[in-house]
């Protein structure tokens, strides 16, 4: 293996997201959130947000602790429902006052605030509303925007208007995840309307005129292979995942224009296609100053395996009939996202990380986690890669500081540098995170 060293300046971060991390869900007027909600419903049995990584009054331990490992940049999220209780009316001050310590904390520490407005965490209710499938929610996701720039908007170096809008695709047309619906024309509407939020908050922020701060998207990619490479029935279904149920349904809008023709087709196909207003498309397709990718695999797709058999809407979400990680993917995607989308803005990977069931500490204490160092160095092989054949990457944030709530997995899931132990919330740097302490010290390895 060689030497891996990155350009002058390339930002090396961690991601965290609040209702992964936060806890203190009902206290200081928090409202709740759909995910309050969904994990709280009746046979559902899932694990809650209710405590996470009680990051809100632990905010300073973890803090410190970033400093400790050297880490140079923290994207974390806003909570719409600690801010806007109701989603909309009445500001909470104390949501306010929780986010200026935090950020206030970060700066004191050397640490570059970066922060997503939206991490799935949508105002229950706002849902009550209709939620995304109400076009309501553009007037109501401004509002909340508007506060966010008014009390932060120099204070942030990179906003991140949504991230993995695709939450909204398996929340609401799958039932996965919250609000946990199962309609799949309602999602398409909702994710139209989520891109005009996206649109108008760009608008929105422009009108701020800050000089430090910039603004842009996540959008996750799983791109989709044809298992045989040479088959049409494979390569005819990873190009449908591609763009009706992955990453297409948002990059092609977002940087050019409209929906494809294959996403259209369907959508017709099955009645599913949105209410469209004359200049959605104009509003959507706003000049940003950066994309966020959010990366971890490649996904085969083979045609006549029984897993991936069934055709009916949102019948093949993300199952791959191939193990294992496919890293060179991501010189792809990045090749991609220039070659087929014309992306001409610099990217952030915004997220990329391991997950792994346990990890119990040893009789010393120590945390080993070979298997996430392997899988972050491989991936980090490839970004450097791709950045000496010309992609224009500016940093890098490792999903994640801490073990956190995993959404429907829970707390069964790790990805966290750092094991929490959710009992009494002891934080332990694992072999993961001092690794990746020496690679952002050399800014390379």
């Amino acid at each position: 293996m060689g030497e891996y060293k990155f350009p002058e300046g390339f930002l090396w971060g961690t991601a965290t997201a609040a209702a992964q991390v936060e806890g203190a869900a009902l206290e200081d007027g928090r409202g709740l959130s759909i995910w309050d909600a969904f994990c709280h419903l009746p046979g559902v049995q899932l694990d809650t947000p209710d405590v996470a990584c009680d990051q809100y009054h632990r905010y300073e331990e973890d803090i410190a602790l970033m400093k400790r490992l050297g880490v140079q940049a923290y994207r974390f999220s806003f909570s719409w429902s600690r801010i806007l209780p109701e989603g909309t009316g009445k500001v909470n001050q104390a949501g306010l006052d929780y986010y200026r310590r935090l950020i206030g904390c970060l700066k004191q520490n050397g640490i570059r605030p970066c922060a997503t407005i939206y991490h799935w965490d949508l105002p229950y209710a706002l849902q009550l509303k209709g939620g995304f499938g109400n076009r309501e929610i553009v007037k109501w996701y401004l509002e909340y925007v508007n506060v966010l720039l008014k009390n932060f908007g120099n204070d942030i170096d990179l906003w991140i208007t949504f991230n993995e809008p695709i939450a909204v695709y398996v929340g609401y047309a799958l039932g996965f995840f919250a609000p946990g619906l199962k309609d799949e024309k309602y999602a398409r509407q909702c994710i139209h309307n989520l891109l005009l939020c996206h649109g108008e908050a760009v608008k929105l922020f422009r009108s701020f005129h800050l000089p430090k701060a910039q603004i842009g998207i996540t959008v996750d990619v799983w791109h989709h292979y044809p298992n045989r490479p040479d088959h049409p029935a494979d390569i005819a279904m990873a190009r449908h995942q591609n763009e009706t149920q992955g990453y297409g349904m948002f990059l092609h809008p977002l940087f050019l224009g409209g929906y494809s023709d294959e996403l259209n087709a369907y959508m017709e196909k099955w009645g599913f296609t949105p209410e469209i207003q004359p200049g959605d498309f104009e509003t959507i397709r706003q000049p940003l100053d950066f994309y966020g990718l959010n990366f971890y695999n490649a996904i085969f797709d083979q045609a006549d395996d029984p897993r991936q058999m069934d055709v009916q809407p949102g019948g093949n979400f993300q199952t791959s009939v191939r193990e294992g990680y496919d890293y060179e993917a991501l010189q792809d995607v990045l090749r991609m996202l220039k070659e087929k989308y014309q992306l001409n803005i610099p990217i952030y990977i915004t997220e990329n990380g391991f997950p792994q069931t346990d990890e119990a500490p040893d009789e010393k204490g120590e945390i080993h986690d070979p298997a996430r160092i392997e899988c972050v160095k491989n991936v980090l092989i490839q970004l450097h890669k791709a950045m000496e054949n010309g992609a224009d990457v500016r940093g890098y944030f490792l999903w994640s500081l801490l073990d956190n709530f995993e959404w429907t997995a829970g707390y069964s899931i790790r990805y966290g540098i750092t094991r929490v132990d959710f009992d009494t919330q002891k934080r332990t740097v694992k072999d993961s995170g001092k690794w990746y302490s020496q690679v952002i010290r050399s800014n390379g390895f």
